[in-house]
């Protein structure tokens, strides 16, 4: 090799390794699933190692979509959480066919993600929440549920179903 050469070569491994520097840090639930998901494949848990793969898959594609490719720790929970939601909805439908064997495997991966998710509220625990808001926006009629709705989910956050969040406020309305 000549000089020339090695100066190049020096000058593109310090522009690499800069570039790694200045990479986006990843979200402390990211960084979680990945280290996961590198255990999964050395213990060589299948189940595991597919469901955490889809939810990286998941995270790629909304990194690229967005023009900050970092994401923050809420926008890894929401894909986790739609990822739980996916898995739900296909279990209930192979359960509708008949297919107990794709109900396990389905209910396997959702055991998975919810190792992942914040522990959900309680019926109580979203009546409590539900009492405070239309008590601050002063809501009394069933006409009113948009008004009340908005905050909650803000509050909720992701941590209820929001079908059990919308029938707990028209309850609590008189609707």
């Amino acid at each position: 090799m000549d000089a020339q050469t090695i100066v190049h070569w020096i000058e593109k491994k310090s522009m690499t390794d800069t570039n790694a520097q200045n990479a986006p840090a990843l979200a402390p639930l990211a960084a979680q699933i990945d280290a996961d998901l590198q255990q999964a494949m050395r213990d060589r848990d299948e189940v595991k190692k597919l469901t955490l793969r889809a939810v990286k898959t998941a995270l790629t594609e909304l990194a690229k979509a967005g023009a900050n490719h970092a994401l923050s720790q809420e926008q890894v929970v929401t894909v986790v959480q739609k990822e739980a939601k996916r898995r739900r909805e296909a279990a209930l439908e192979y359960e509708k066919g008949g297919a107990t064997a794709r109900v396990n495997a389905e209910l396997a991966e959702l055991a998975v993600l919810e190792a992942y998710l914040p522990k959900a509220l309680s019926d109580a625990e979203v009546e409590e929440l539900a009492r405070q808001v239309i008590a601050e926006v002063g809501a009394t009629t069933p006409k009113e549920l948009g008004k009340v709705m908005g905050p909650l989910v803000a509050r909720v956050n992701g941590r209820a179903d929001g079908k059990v969040v919308s029938a707990t406020v028209r309850r609590l309305l008189g609707a």
